[in-house]
C-alpha cells in the first residue's frame, strides 16, 4: 500500500494565520505545563535531603519494579479487580492516544520541515494508525464511564471522603469531588469530541475507502451524513469542532500539574522510589538537628522531599482508609486524610497552585514560612497515636505512599514534646529500667521454664545451633508462658540444639521505635547486640513477629546481622526433616489469623499453613488473609496505651469475623500478643462458648502426642485483663 493519497491533511480547512494561532497557544500551554513541574519541584526541593537512589544499579531495578507495577497495574487491580481494569483502559487508552499525537507532531513539525522527502504519516502506517488509535480510543471511554459509574453507583467505601477525626460541619470536601469530576469529565469530553471531529471529517471527504479503518469515525460519519452534515455545511462544523478539540486538549496539558492530573507523572516515579522495606526498617534520626534543637517531624521542612511527593502522589483513592483498623474502630486517624492534610499544608505554605482542596473551619491550611507545628499541631496527637503501624495502609496503596514512616516521625515529636499517655510514659520508663514493659526484674525473665523437665540451654555459657530470642509477653505473660512452655517441649522433643539468653534478653525495641522512641531503641539493641555477639549460635528464631521484624530489618544496620527465623518457619522445617511426626491428626476446623508483623513485615503467610496442614487441621480462610489481614490493635505501641474510646476495638471485630465462618472452633495465630488480644476479645464479646483462641504450637504440641486437647491454664495478663474490661495496658 503505497498510495501517498491514504492520508490526511493535518490542518485541513485551517488558514496560515489559524495554524500560527495554534502554535502560539501549544507554545502557552506547554509553557504552563513545565511551570507547574517547576513549582512542584520547588515544593520537593524545600524538603529534607534523602538519598532514594543509591547506587546506580539499585535506582535501575527500583524504577524497572515501578514502571512495571505502573504499565501492568498491579498495584491498582490488586484486591480491586473492577478498579485496575478500568484504570488500564484509561491508563493505556490515554498514553497510546499521546503516543499517537506525538507521532503525528515529529510527522507534521519535524520530518516536514527538516526533511519533508521522508513524510511516513501516509499509506500502510496511516492505516494502522487510524485503527490503533481509533480502537485505543473506545477502550479508554470505556474505562471512563466504567469509573464514573463506579464512583456513581457503586457507593465504595473508600470513595466516601467522610472524615473521622473532625466534626462534619466544621470540613467541607466538596472541592475534592469537583477536582476528581473535573479530570474524569476532562478526559471524557476529550475522547468523544475526538470521535466527533473525525467523523464530519470523513463526512465531508466522501467517506474515503481507507478510513474504514477508523471504524469509530467512519460510522459516526455515517451518523452525520444522514442528518444532513456534509457538502457545505461540514467545513464550517467541523472546524469549529477542532477547535473546541484542540483548546480541549491544550487546556489539559497545561492543567496536568495543578489537578488530579498530576498523579499520571508523579505515581510512576514514586512507585519507582519506593522502598522495599518503608515501615519495616525506619529512618535513623537526622544526623544534623535542627537549628532549635528538636527531633523528628515537627515542622513541614522537618519532611523529606520524597515524603512531599509522597503526598502529591495521593489520588485519594481511598484504599489505606478501608484497610486502617484505626479508622475501622472509631479512632481518629485516616490514613488518607493525614496525607491530603500535609499536602494541602505544604501547597498553602509554599504557595503552590492546587485547586480542588478541602475547606476547614478548625484551623487555617499554611501558618508561616515552614508551614507551622505539623506533629501536635495540624495533625493532632490522638490522631498519630491512633497508628498500630500495621503496614496495611503502605500495603495496600496502589502508587507507593510510605504512611507509616510520617506517622512515626511525627511521633518523635510529640516524644520530644512530652505529648503522650501516662500508660505509655510508664511502659517506656519499665523498659528504660527493666528492659521490659511489664516493670519485672530482668532477672526473672526465664522463670517460665521452672518446671519443664529439660533445663534451657543458656545460651551465653554454651555454644547452641540456635538462640531463640523468647521476648517479653511470651516471658510474662502468664497465659503466654504456657503456650512458651509447648514451645520449648517441642523443640526438645525435636533434638533441637537451642538456647535462650535468659536476663540477658531485654525488649528487641521493634515498638519502641514504632512509638518514636528511639534513643531508647537504640539502648536496648545495642544491649542485645553485645548479648548476642558474646554468644555462639548459627542461628535465631523467635516466637514474637515484632521481634522477627526488628532483629531481620533493623539490627544489620547496627551490627546486628543473623540468619532469623519465624518458629513456624522452625517448625515447619522439622515437619520436613522427619523430626517431628503428627501423631493424633487433629481433624478439625480452623481458621488461622496472620500476625500483622509476620504477614506484611516480614512476608511470613505459607509456612504456618503448611504446619496447620501437617497436623491435619482443616483450615478455613477468614476474608481478611495473608497480606490482606486485619490488625489485633496492639502494634505500634498501641498495647501500652487507653483503648476504651474505640467503638469497637480491631480484636473483637476480627473475631467476629473469625465466628462467623460455619464449623470453625479455633482460632489460631502465631504471636505471644495476638494470643493476649485474642483472648480478652473472645470474652469481650461472649464468644467464649464459640471460639477457642490458641497459639499454633497448642495444636502442635496436641497432635505430637505432647499435650493434651486444652490450652495450659493461667491467670489473665495485664493486658488481657485491660482489653476486656475496656483499656489496653502493658
Amino acid at each position: 500500500m503505497l498510495d501517498r493519497s491514504v492520508t490526511r491533511i493535518v490542518f485541513e480547512g485551517l488558514s496560515p494565520e489559524g495554524e500560527l494561532l495554534f502554535y502560539v497557544l501549544a507554545t502557552l500551554s506547554i509553557g504552563v505545563f513545565f511551570a507547574g513541574l517547576a513549582i512542584k519541584l520547588r515544593k520537593y526541593l524545600r524538603g529534607r535531603r534523602e538519598d532514594r537512589i543509591g547506587s546506580w544499579r539499585g535506582f535501575l531495578a527500583g524504577a524497572l519494579r515501578g514502571l512495571g507495577a505502573a504499565a501492568a497495574n498491579t498495584t491498582v487491580r490488586k484486591r480491586d479487580p473492577f478498579a485496575g481494569l478500568f484504570h488500564a483502559a484509561v491508563m493505556w487508552g490515554f498514553v497510546v492516544l499521546f503516543i499517537g499525537t506525538a507521532i503525528l507532531t515529529i510527522d507534521t513539525d519535524i520530518v516536514g520541515i527538516v526533511a519533508p522527502q521522508y513524510h511516513f504519516f501516509w499509506g500502510a502506517f496511516y492505516v494502522v494508525y487510524s485503527f490503533v488509535l481509533d480502537a485505543l480510543g473506545v477502550v479508554m471511554i470505556v474505562g471512563l464511564a466504567a469509573m464514573a459509574y463506579r464512583r456513581a453507583r457503586m457507593k465504595k467505601p473508600q470513595l466516601d471522603y467522610g472524615r473521622v477525626d473532625l466534626a462534619e460541619a466544621s470540613t467541607d470536601r466538596r472541592g475534592f469531588l469537583r477536582g476528581d469530576r473535573l479530570f474524569l469529565g476532562w478526559l471524557l469530553v476529550l475522547g468523544v469530541t475526538g470521535y466527533i471531529v473525525e467523523g464530519v471529517r470523513i463526512a465531508q471527504d466522501d467517506f474515503p475507502w481507507f478510513e474504514v479503518f477508523a471504524p469509530v469515525g467512519y460510522v459516526l460519519g455515517r451518523a452525520f451524513a444522514a442528518l444532513g452534515v456534509g457538502g457545505g455545511t461540514a467545513p464550517e462544523l467541523r472546524l469549529a469542532l477542532w477547535w473546541g478539540h484542540a483548546l480541549l486538549a491544550l487546556g489539559f496539558v497545561a492543567y496536568i500539574p495543578f489537578s488530579k492530573a498530576f498523579h499520571m507523572l508523579g505515581d510512576p516515579v514514586n512507585l519507582a522510589l519506593r522502598s522495599p522495606l518503608a515501615g519495616r526498617r525506619l529512618p535513623v534520626l537526622p544526623a544534623v538537628a535542627p537549628a532549635d534543637g528538636h527531633l523528628g517531624l515537627r515542622d513541614l521542612a522537618d519532611f523529606s522531599w520524597k515524603q512531599l511527593l509522597d503526598f502529591d502522589s495521593c489520588t485519594k483513592c481511598g484504599r489505606c482508609h478501608v484497610a486502617c483498623p484505626a479508622a475501622a474502630s472509631g479512632a481518629p486517624l485516616s490514613p488518607r486524610d493525614l496525607v491530603l492534610d500535609l499536602r494541602q499544608q505544604a501547597d498553602a505554605a509554599w504557595a503552590v497552585l492546587a485547586p480542588g482542596h478541602e475547606r476547614r473551619s478548625d484551623r487555617a491550611y499554611g501558618n508561616g514560612r515552614t508551614g507551622g507545628q505539623v506533629a501536635g499541631g495540624l495533625i493532632g496527637p490522638r490522631t498519630l497515636w491512633s497508628c498500630t503501624t500495621c503496614l496495611a495502609c503502605v500495603e495496600a496503596c496502589p502508587v507507593g505512599i510510605e504512611h507509616v514512616p510520617a506517622i512515626v516521625g511525627m511521633r518523635r515529636s510529640l516524644i520530644d514534646q512530652g505529648e503522650l499517655e501516662p500508660m505509655l510514659q510508664t511502659a517506656l520508663t519499665n523498659l528504660a529500667k527493666q528492659g521490659n514493659s511489664f516493670g519485672q526484674s530482668g532477672r526473672t525473665r526465664a522463670k517460665w521454664t521452672e518446671g519443664l523437665a529439660t533445663p534451657v540451654t543458656d545460651a551465653r555459657r554454651e555454644p547452641v545451633d540456635w538462640l531463640w530470642f523468647v521476648g517479653d509477653f511470651a516471658s510474662f505473660d502468664a497465659r503466654v508462658q504456657g503456650a512458651t512452655r509447648l514451645v520449648a517441649r517441642v523443640f526438645q522433643d525435636a533434638a533441637l540444639d537451642f538456647g535462650i539468653l535468659h536476663e540477658g534478653e531485654r525488649n528487641a525495641g521493634n515498638d519502641v521505635r514504632r512509638v518514636g522512641e528511639e534513643g531508647l531503641f537504640e539502648m536496648l539493641a545495642e544491649h542485645n547486640i553485645g548479648q548476642l555477639s558474646k554468644a555462639t549460635f548459627r542461628r535465631v528464631v523467635t516466637t514474637d513477629p515484632h521481634t522477627l521484624n526488628t532483629m531481620r530489618f533493623e539490627y544489620p544496620a547496627l551490627g546486628g546481622d543473623w540468619s532469623v527465623w519465624h518458629y513456624s518457619e522452625l517448625l515447619i522445617w522439622l515437619f520436613r526433616e522427619g523430626r517431628l511426626r503428627t501423631e493424633r491428626p487433629l481433624g478439625r476446623r480452623v481458621t488461622y489469623h496472620d500476625p500483622c508483623y509476620l504477614a506484611r513485615y516480614s512476608k511470613v503467610t505459607q509456612a504456618p499453613r503448611e504446619v496447620l496442614e501437617a497436623i491435619g487441621a482443616e483450615l478455613v480462610e477468614m476474608p481478611r488473609n495473608r497480606a490482606n489481614t486485619f490488625c489485633c490493635g496492639a502494634g505500634g505501641g498501641r498495647i501500652w496505651m487507653d483503648d476504651s474510646m474505640l467503638r469497637e476495638r480491631p480484636s473483637e471485630q476480627r473475631v467476629r469475623e473469625a465466628a462467623a465462618l460455619e464449623g470453625v472452633t479455633d482460632f489460631v495465630t502465631a504471636c505471644p500478643k495476638d494470643l493476649t488480644m485474642y483472648s480478652a476479645a473472645v470474652k469481650a464479646t461472649g464468644l467464649e462458648g464459640r471460639l477457642v483462641v490458641r497459639d499454633l504450637i497448642e495444636l502442635v504440641a496436641v497432635a505430637t502426642g505432647l499435650a493434651i486437647d486444652e490450652p495450659e491454664p493461667g491467670p489473665e495478663s495485664p493486658a488481657a485483663a485491660a482489653a476486656a474490661a475496656g483499656a489496653t495496658a502493658g
